[in-house]
């Protein structure tokens, strides 16, 4: 039968060689491209040629929801590529009591390409695969724009991976079955099955399966990280570009899947979270017939509204990233230690208040963070309030940004370094006119990410954009198509990004004014401190990003 499918496909395809051979095509005729899988028909916009909805791997539900992702079914015929696929089935904002998200579904693994219109096959175009962030609970491959990279003359690649429970689980009998499978981390399975797929297929639509970077925001720089050092994933990418993804452990780092009290930020192990869930739903006992009424729950009833515990206060039911020991076999910091990671050139930074409160740890004063410090008190509250005049939310603010995403990327950055890869390193301190009043400390978590699409005119329709704005929409866009190119950022009429080294630890920081200047690291005082005060990271309370 898959013969005859194949069969099919080609005999099909031939009877449009003039559109399949290479995305050539007139301004009234619609980009079609063969694929592995069959034949792609997509859309132009304004020299753009762009194809959504592209299935990576089979739908995992049934008896496939928490396996691996399985091979797409070749189909027959000319398969449309105009419309997003479903997200990965999440709550969503605002979804009533028993739902999921509208467009969301278990049905998701599905990506999406922006390419320069009529690429050639032999193009060799570089390309570049979007990691979308949300906590690996929300957000989806569709919620930006590759148009503005495509006309940089790169490709881009945007797909949707598992979340919540769909993307990360475990439970005895789900451990014990099919036991050549890796368990626990869904979602670096569909990720690394994505960038498979652009492995065996993006030379189709002009791209060079050579070069291929990486990036990603939040959750996204979480997974680069992990991407980075999952040896399954070694060979599938190029460069790796990490945007306020950490580096350290401590946040969505990985769960040891069976073993209690085996690491201090979680001594739950993930196979009782998964326990706690199934008890959730009046399912009790762990063996196959307990994991067969898991998988014959409704996929509103896996999403749960969101909830990560058992009412407030209660048991734990959502466990986050999986240290399953075959797929995820160590976090990529114990990796990053020892030297076992993918070497590549790499981008890395975050912004400058990624978010306050008491994200960290729960100290309601500047007295009771600093006393964190231990004998490092004065040294901390020196680099931190060093004219002791700054207001607590500032302060909680700044070192939150700094413990979690600023000196993790810096210590990311130094390993790097030292297996003498290219590194380059960002801080980005601007907000927009309009957000100043709300944004008082500095710029907010993602809040770069629009200016490296450039995609500003997607942001509210009430709030001006300013020259400035357009100004650094185009560096940075600049910026990271570079360095997908070459490994490099910088390029002609650019500010000048200087490399990274232990010696001035140069780094680009743009400014609050909009303007980016390499300098060096204006955060070096804080980042000493946090490095020192490391001993002190299992005390403070990690939560997820």
């Amino acid at each position: 039968m898959k013969s005859l499918v194949l069969f099919l496909t080609l005999v099909i395809g031939c009877s449009i060689s003039s559109y399949a051979d290479g995305n050539n095509v007139s301004e009234n005729q619609r980009p079609t491209i063969r694929v592995e899988s069959g034949i792609l028909e997509g859309t132009t916009e304004e020299g753009v040629d762009i194809f959504k909805g592209i299935p990576y791997a089979a739908p995992p539900v049934g008896e496939f929801r928490w396996r691996p992702p399985q091979p797409v079914t070749p189909w027959v015929g000319i398969k449309n590529a105009s419309e997003f696929g479903p997200n990965s089935a999440q709550a969503g904002w605002g979804a009533p009591a028993g739902t999921i998200a509208e467009g969301s579904s278990e049905d998701c693994l599905y990506l999406n390409l922006w390419l320069p219109s009529g690429a050639k096959p032999d193009a060799k175009l570089p390309v570049m695969v979007w990691i979308h962030g949300g906590g690996f609970v929300g957000g989806s491959g569709s919620g930006t724009s590759g148009s503005q990279i495509a006309n940089q003359g790169v490709i881009l690649m945007t797909f949707n991976y598992r979340l919540g429970r769909l993307g990360h689980f475990a439970f005895p009998a789900l451990s014990a079955e099919h036991p050549e499978e890796p368990k626990g981390s869904y979602a670096y399975m569909d990720q690394i099955a994505a960038l498979e797929w652009v492995r065996d297929n993006i030379a189709f639509f002009g791209g060079d399966p050579d070069n291929v970077t990486i990036f990603g925001f939040s959750a996204g720089g979480v997974s680069v990280h992990s991407l980075l050092t999952i040896p399954d994933a070694k060979g599938l990418f190029h460069k790796a570009i990490n945007e306020s993804g950490g580096g350290r452990d401590g946040v969505l780092t990985g769960r040891p899947i069976s073993k209690e009290n085996a690491d201090p930020f979680y001594t739950v192990s993930a196979e009782t979270i998964g326990i706690n869930f199934a008890r959730k739903h009046g399912i009790e006992g762990t063996d196959a017939v307990a994991l067969a009424k898991l998988r014959a729950l409704t996929v509103e009833d896996i999403v749960d509204g969101g909830q990560e515990t058992n009412g407030e206060g209660g048991p734990r039911t959502y466990a986050g990233p999986i240290l399953d020991g075959m797929l995820v076999v160590e976090t990529a910091e114990s990796a990053y230690i020892a030297g076992r990671q993918v070497n590549v050139p790499l981008m890395i930074g975050s912004c400058s208040a990624e978010i306050g409160g008491s994200f960290v740890n729960n100290s309601s004063s500047k007295e009771e963070l600093f006393n964190l410090f231990g004998d490092l008190k004065n040294e901390a509250e020196a680099a931190f309030d060093p004219d002791s005049n700054k207001e607590f939310e500032e302060v909680i603010t700044i070192f939150n940004t700094d413990w979690v995403w600023g000196e993790p990327a810096r210590k990311v950055a130094r390993t790097y370094i030292s297996e003498n890869n290219p590194v380059y390193i960002y801080h980005f301190d601007f907000v927009p006119p309009a957000m100043r009043e709300r944004a008082r400390f500095g710029a907010g978590h993602g809040s770069e990410v629009n200016y490296v699409f450039n995609t500003l005119n997607s942001r509210r329709a009430t709030e001006e954009i300013t020259t400035e704005e357009i100004e650094l929409a185009k560096i940075m866009n600049a910026y990271w198509t570079n360095f997908a190119k070459t490994g490099n950022p910088n390029g002609e009429d650019l500010p000048v990004w200087p490399i990274y080294n232990t010696h001035n630890e140069d780094i680009l920081d743009i400014e609050p004014s909009g303007k980016p200047v390499g300098k060096p690291d204006p955060r070096k005082a804080r980042f000493d401190v946090i490095d020192k005060a490391s001993h002190i990271r299992e005390q403070l309370q990690s939560r997820g990003i």
